[in-house]
């Protein structure tokens, strides 16, 4: 292929890289296909230009606007991903590697866009958790609340995904509204500046929103404030050294760490040879040692085993792993690709030499290239240590590539101490079909590991594995695994956001968050609220309804016609013999339903659905003869698209002395 120069991307330009450029080479051929560099490049006028013209322009946008941006780029690299595996092929990965990286990372910006909508306001200001009570009167309460970082998010990935590695910090930085600059692993940096290519010509991304750095990073860490992240996915070396950097200590700088982790796999005590959990547990640590030919920070480097099953672990791994095909990654059925680089090859093997001075080599050889040429093959290796409390090799090296050590353990609790021995993993996973086993586990390992999957032959099928990490869950660990976390949904939105306690009366902080909090004025009208699209409704708009009295045969009625004959409805004695009760009661459903009969509209309308009640709340027992009304309250309001948005309304049940019965939001999708 045509040698690519790479270029920089600054302040909303292309910029070649000045000087001598370094050359990057095929992980199959081991031939120049690509040069980079960033010499000449003004990395303070880069964060500037971030901070001045980038942060500006997202945090104008709404958490939806930003979430309807990542669907775009999203969807205008699922266009073009062809051109993307194209050059995968060259970064050693096969066409299912290349899944996992490309559509993969596209898949995470589309679930942090559908996120976003789902659960997230249209507003710029996040509200998080309930209103404080400060004050007796009501006038002066608290609220907490996450607005974006006023910096910028820089981002150091990792070579082994560099599109999946790029997006899964692109969705939540982008969604929190903080611009960031990617500076992408050199090895696999071709790949990593076409996707960027895309994202930019998709031309949906604000001014400043996103810059690119194809070179090294020069100075660019010594201009960082306090309002930057940085983000670094890689080895445990780097990571401290970027983390020590004075810069980011005095401005005491956000820093987010993704290490590299001794990841443990474990075949439950149960689990003996013919069951389905020691067949899963075969498949999967083979499939983590070759997927990505084991380049992934997830894949399984330890695996333990019951010492009376542990021959029958390694006859069975050695088998699936000497059917494994390797080759070039375009060529059909091959199953395993090269290692991303020449340099990456020395590495793990020198990191198999030093394994092999406390375990046994019992599948593959590193020494013999399984392909011919100049490329970073590298068969799968499988090491065996009998007596692991005994070699430390084996908790405290990682070859990062088709590399694991299988090791016996005496019992639950000696299975749990070399876990936790890796000092810290991004995942481990246990092959169990035992409850009690697993929940002795979790409580025993559960601290020294950012993600455990427990599986079992009823959820095998349609399990992602043990290296799948998922937007939707957290992504980290603690210790040697950095101690850090991404992704994890909206948890990961957080981390580019602010939090900041406010104090006030309540309708101050309703009018900074845009929502109706208890105690903030209400509006009454003449015009019932269900007669009004949401762009005519205002927050704090409220119905107030007239009484219904509640009586005995109301209660008794419901319940012939629901069949809840509780005793606390039915029986007076029993009821009195209750210590909450005074007597009979009505149903809490009964209460909803009289509730909704007083201030539902029932005529076709802007209303289109109830589809939601939530933080629903009885508080006051209603007893025969007592008189309910309603209060019904516009409590925030969201536009989805041209047919249709939310509202959520805060819903009051009083009784005649002024008490609340029952409260709730209620949720209806609206006409905008």
């Amino acid at each position: 292929m045509k040698t690519l120069k790479l270029l920089n991307y600054a302040r909303d330009s292309w910029v070649a890289g000045e000087g001598s450029l370094a050359e990057i080479r095929s992980a199959v051929s081991g031939d120049v296909v690509a040069q980079t560099g960033s010499a000449g490049v003004d990395f303070k006028a880069m964060l500037d230009h971030a901070r001045r013209v980038g942060g500006p322009a997202l945090r104008k946008l709404t958490f939806h606007e930003r979430a309807w941006m990542l669907k775009d780029v999203a969807n205008a690299i699922m266009a073009r991903k062809e051109e993307l595996y194209e050059l995968s092929f060259e970064t050693g990965a096969t066409r299912s590697d290349g899944w996992i990286d490309i559509e993969g990372g596209a898949g995470t910006l589309f679930s942090f866009s559908s996120k976003g909508r789902r659960e997230l306001p249209n507003q710029r200001v996040l509200i998080d958790g309930q209103m404080e009570m400060l004050s007796k009167g009501g006038t002066f309460v608290g609220q907490h609340v996450f607005t974006p970082l006023q910096g910028v998010a820089v981002h150091i990935n990792a070579f082994n995904f560099p599109v999946w590695g790029m997006l899964e910090k692109l969705g939540p930085t982008l969604l929190a509204g903080v611009p960031a600059i990617v500076k992408p692993a050199s090895s696999t940096a071709y790949l990593a500046e076409a996707a960027f290519r895309i994202m930019i010509e998709a031309g949906v991304l604000p001014d400043g929103a996103l810059q690119f750095i194809a070179g090294s990073t020069g100075d660019l860490l010594d201009h960082l404030t306090l309002q930057d992240v940085v983000s670094f996915t890689g080895s445990a070396a780097t990571a401290m050294k970027l983390q020590s950097h004075p810069v980011i200590a005095k401005e005491s700088v956000r820093f987010v760490a993704e290490r590299d982790s001794l990841n443990a796999s474990i075949l439950g005590p149960d689990a003996g040879p013919g069951t389905p959990e020691f067949d899963l547990f075969v498949k999967e640590v083979a499939r983590e040692m070759t997927v990505k030919a084991g380049q992934k920070c997830t894949a399984i480097r330890r695996a333990m085993a019951p010492a009376e099953y542990i021959d029958a672990v390694e006859q069975a791994l050695a088998e699936r792993l000497a059917s494994v095909r390797i080759g070039d990654p375009r060529e059909e059925g091959v199953q395993m690709g090269a290692l991303a680089s020449r340099e990456q090859l020395a590495s793990v093997r020198e990191a198999i030499a030093e394994l092999a001075r406390s375990a046994r080599i019992v599948a593959g050889d590193p020494d013999i290239s399984p392909v011919a040429g100049n490329g970073a093959f590298i068969s799968p290796i499988l090491l065996r240590s009998d007596n692991p409390w005994n070699a430390p090799a084996i908790h405290d090296v990682e070859a990062f590539g088709p590399v694991s050590t299988i090791m016996p353990y005496r019992d639950l609790d000696d299975a749990i101490a070399l876990a936790n021995r890796g000092m810290g993993s991004l995942a481990l996973s246990l092959f169990t079909f035992d409850p009690e086993a697993a929940e002795r586990f979790v409580l025993g390992s559960g601290a020294y590991h950012g993600r455990m999957l427990i599986l079992d032959r009823t959820s095998a099928r349609e399990s992602t594995g043990h290296g799948s990490p998922l937007p939707v869950l957290v992504h980290g660990g603690p210790g040697r695994a950095g101690g850090g976390e991404e992704m994890g949904g909206i948890r990961g939105v957080t981390h580019y956001m602010q939090r900041t306690a406010l104090q006030g009366s309540p309708d101050m902080l309703a009018a900074i968050v845009k929502q109706w909090l208890p105690g903030a004025a209400k509006q009454e009208g003449e015009v019932h609220p269900f007669r009004k699209r949401i762009a005519e409704l205002d927050i704090g708009y409220t119905l107030k309804t007239a009484g219904r009295q509640v009586n005995l045969e109301d209660i008794e009625r419901f319940a012939r016609f629901t069949g809840d004959n509780f005793y606390a409805h039915m029986d007076e004695e029993a009821a009195r013999a209750n210590p909450i009760f005074d007597g009979r009661v009505a149903h809490g459903y009964l209460i909803l339903s009289f509730a909704a009969g007083l201030f539902v509209d029932p005529a076709p309308g802007p209303v289109l659905a109830n589809y939601g009640l939530e933080n629903l709340r009885f508080q006051t027992p209603v007893y025969p003869g007592d008189t309910i009304r309603v209060e019904l309250t516009v409590k925030s309001m969201s536009v989805r698209n041209a047919e249709m948005g939310e509202v959520r309304w805060a819903v009051f049940v009083f009784n005649q002395k002024g008490e609340v019965v029952a409260s709730y939001d209620l949720l209806t999708m609206n006409e905008p």
